[in-house]
């Protein structure tokens, strides 16, 4: 793992680039991970955090979590949190492990994360699998994962439908909620 280049994969909200949909894809519209140009300016918590205080994550400020942050990522009053585009519930927990491992420890975590989205990716997509993927990968223990491939391998191969209903059943198993949960109006 180049360091340097995996640094460039940390979101300065917490969520690992290296595992979002938008960052996989291979469309123009793809994103280059948040520390690298100046494309996210629609982002207030980059703006806050990278431009205006000059940091790589928000876990390096005095005021984390601040209300910014909480909002954006959609922390309910009771704690529970709604998703938008990729599931947003890692990126607190992600900063707190930032803080207590580094920078560099945090994304020694991640970096087996993003390659083993990226093996599903290459291996099982069916053309609306990448989001799957990488909230799998983001969400559930690694280990978890790897069986269900190991499982896939053993039972003699198998599409993306079997891939996807192994790691679902890993997930349920496990009682990880793969499923965005929206905003109640």
């Amino acid at each position: 793992m180049n360091f340097e280049e995996e640094k460039n994969l940390a979101g300065a909200c917490g969520l690992y680039c290296g595992l979002c949909p938008r960052y996989q894809s291979k469309a123009p519209s793809r994103c280059i991970g948040c520390q690298l140009g100046e494309n996210h300016n629609y982002c207030s918590v980059w703006r806050c955090a990278v431009k205006k205080h000059g940091l790589v994550t928000c876990a390096q400020c005095e005021e984390f979590p601040c209300d910014k942050l909480v909002h954006l990522l959609g922390v309910q009053p009771d704690g529970t949190t709604c998703d938008s585009f990729l599931t947003h519930r890692p990126a607190i927990p992600n900063l707190k492990l930032q803080r207590e491992l580094g920078m560099e420890g945090w994304l020694g975590q991640q970096h087996p994360r993003r390659l083993l989205a990226e093996e599903l990716i290459e291996n099982y997509n069916d053309g609306r699998s990448m989001t799957f993927y990488c909230t799998a990968c983001a969400l559930m223990p690694l280990a978890l994962i790897e069986n269900a491939m190991g499982r896939m391998k053993k039972g003699g191969g198998g599409g993306p439908a079997e891939m996807k209903t192994l790691i679902r059943d890993a997930a349920a198993k496990a009682n990880i909620d793969l499923k965005l949960r929206k905003k109640i109006s």
